[in-house]
């Protein structure tokens, strides 16, 4: 995985659009959450599976509120399964993938764990250990600071890769 070293501190606002192009995501909202550890995505479907000696996931993400028209499958190496307690004190088993996530020009892997935010606000949470190094700064009155995704670019998207698993 490529990823470009951020080299001074960029500011970021509480809630973000991102990108995940290995995972074919050119933007999703995310919630900046420093109480989070890891970063956690909103999926369901989740399906494991090995390819040759990799432990593999395949799972589904509608990656815009509101829009179950848009609906990308995504697969993506497990790279751990963990147990992660959420904000209510609940424990769940969930898989753990890396991919790059993209922000404010930059690009670095980060670790994300898969899990049904179905009754979340923000289908992505941006945990701590994805602020890397103290490169970000993160602006607790501001939103959107480094843009926002043109919703045009999920028209080509629409129901990509709908198949009956």
């Amino acid at each position: 995985m490529k990823s470009k070293k951020i080299t001074e501190a960029t500011e970021i606002g509480w809630r973000e659009w991102v990108a995940l192009p290995e995972l074919g995501i050119p933007g999703i909202k995310a919630k900046v959450d420093t109480g989070a550890r890891t970063s956690s995505l909103h999926t369901y479907y989740i399906e494991s599976f090995r390819e040759g000696d990799r432990d593999m996931v395949r799972f589904r993400i509608h990656p815009l509120q509101n829009r179950a028209d848009i609906e990308i499958v995504c697969v993506a190496p497990i790279i751990d399964i963990r147990l992660v307690k959420d904000s209510g004190g609940h424990v769940e088993e969930r898989f753990v993938i890396e991919t790059p996530v993209s922000l404010g020009g930059q690009q670095w892997p980060i670790e994300i764990t898969l899990s049904c935010r179905d009754n979340m606000l923000f289908r992505m949470l941006l945990g701590r250990t994805a602020i890397v190094d103290g490169y970000l700064h993160v602006n607790p009155d501001r939103s959107y600071v480094t843009g926002k995704t043109v919703k045009s670019q999920y028209k080509s998207l629409r129901r990509r890769g709908m198949k009956k698993l």
